[in-house]
């Protein structure tokens, strides 16, 4: 991987925080704002075409921009300086249109359920487009404030904290009322479950969640539509490495669309380089669009993949990070990989042989079981690999019982102390065998029975409490793959 000079990173650091609150949509469908590199320094940027391209609207106030949001109302954007201060455009942001609003600003500015409306974090919130301010009590909020998040219904809003002594884990707080008042929702073990800086969707409750992770060089894409309360895995990106980046992440104007702004600087500026992942399937697959370039552009391989006979569908009510379905199965892979890029080499099974060199391949699994991917990228001097592990899950359906006229009952779910999987009567043949995976793909639990009543108490085959977190079940023999979480 290309190598960058140390005191480059002083000079990024000092100009561009690493923070979530880079890009904002507006209201309009395919618009977009973000900050971004200029040759020279900073920019605030305007997008209609979903970042495909897009304009430099000020950069000389961009150098400043801690922040930014966009309003409900066209044109009407919003930043927080690093000193904290809160300034209002009412032309898209055009250098010389900023007016300033008030004092005090928090990083976590939220708007856009209605036109006017801004929420300086819990603070306080103004319905006349900073204009005046109303304080908050937010009684019951405690920990320390990490990220803030407005729901589709304006009276509801999130809080994610942090609490001393307890580093492994995260709350997530929710209010009803405008945060006069907040109360816990639930808390996530880190280990089992990312979350990370909070964007919503399109509906009441739906929320996306990007978490980037310094140490295992991942992006952490999860999805919840229960307002946070359980969380499923939709993708995991390679975009950490040696070089200066920044990673943050919007929700879209129509149903299942996620942005991704990954910049990267390096050199003292001499390479620069601004990308755009856009995706309309709930973040399964991403279109790139490499918005700004100036010099060597850096290399991650990247890509997820579909499958028409996938029994999750990756759909946003059943989603899951592994793509499985029915032998034989045929998978289509996207890529979406960085870089000057002049080679591809997927091992579709990883066992060190090439299957393609194709840059986006169809592939058909002939055989059961668990399949590891990974692709290699190269340009004309580097390489770069990411694997994406237990990624393909193939099954084969039986002939003692016909997928579609199969169902399975279980509740509750979510759940803490126990599940109930109900088997119909109808498909007592024999002894039922239900495999529980977690969401490595590794078996925790198998249960046998001549019931069509099974318990499971969240422990292992060795006695063990499960950590909280996704799960799903196996009936062996039978095309049945389902999702369930346990919560503690």
């Amino acid at each position: 991987m290309k190598k960058f000079y140390l005191f480059g990173l002083f000079f990024f650091i000092s100009m561009f925080s690493f923070s979530d609150y880079h890009i904002t949509r507006g209201p309009n469908i395919g618009e977009i704002y973000f900050i971004g590199p200029t040759y020279t320094g900073l920019g605030l940027y305007y997008s209609t075409n979903f970042g495909e391209t897009a304009i430099c609207m000020d950069s000389l106030i961009a150098q400043d921009m801690m922040s930014i949001v966009a309003d409900k109302t066209e044109g009407y954007i919003y930043y927080v300086s690093y000193t904290e201060l809160i300034y209002r455009s009412s032309n898209y942001g055009q250098q010389d249109t900023w007016v300033f609003l008030k004092g005090d600003g928090s990083l976590n500015l939220c708007s856009g359920v209605n036109e006017g409306f801004l929420y300086n974090a819990i603070k306080e919130h103004t319905e006349d487009y900073g204009n005046t301010f109303n304080s908050h009590s937010y009684n019951g909020f405690f920990g320390n404030l990490h990220v803030v998040e407005i729901d589709n219904n304006e009276n509801i809003g999130y809080a994610k904290v942090k609490k001393y002594g307890i580093p492994d884990s995260t709350f997530l707080l929710i209010s009803y009322d405008k945060f006069e008042n907040l109360e816990l929702l639930n808390a996530f073990d880190n280990n089992y479950t990312r979350i990370g800086w909070l964007n919503r969707g399109m509906q009441e409750g739906e929320l996306f969640s990007l978490s980037s992770g310094m140490q295992d060089n991942e992006g952490f894409l999860s999805y919840s539509t229960d307002y946070g309360y359980s969380w499923s895995l939709l993708n995991i990106l390679n975009i950490v490495d040696e070089s200066i980046y920044t990673i943050s992440g919007v929700g879209g104007k129509q149903d299942g669309e996620y942005y991704i702004l990954i910049t990267h600087i390096s050199n003292i500026w001499q390479n620069a380089h601004t990308y755009i992942l856009h995706s309309t399937d709930y973040g399964i697959t991403f279109d790139l669009h490499h918005t700004f370039s100036k010099g060597d552009e850096p290399l991650f391989s990247n890509f997820s993949a579909k499958s028409d006979n996938n029994q999750n569908n990756n759909s946003k009510y059943d989603s899951s990070y592994f793509v499985n379905g029915e032998l034989p199965l045929d998978v289509q892979f996207y890529n979406y990989s960085i870089g000057d890029i002049n080679l591809y080499e997927w091992d579709f099974d990883n066992d060190g042989t090439i299957d393609s060199y194709e840059e986006n391949p169809v592939f058909i699994y002939s055989d059961t079981g668990w399949y590891s991917v990974n692709l290699t990228v190269y340009d004309e001097f580097d390489t770069n690999s990411f694997l994406k592990e237990n990624y393909i899950y193939v099954d084969k359906v039986t002939s003692i019982v016909k997928k579609e006229k199969f169902e399975i009952n279980y509740y509750p779910n979510p759940f803490s102390e126990h599940i109930t999987i109900r088997i119909p009567t109808k498909n007592k043949t024999k002894t039922n065998v239900l495999e529980i995976y977690d969401i490595s793909g590794k078996i925790v639990k198998t249960l046998n029975t001549n019931e069509n009543v099974i318990i499971w108490n969240g422990r292992t085959d060795n006695g063990k409490k499960c950590s909280p977190g996704i799960y799903f079940l196996k009936l062996k023999d039978i095309y049945f793959t389902k999702k369930i979480i346990l919560t503690d």
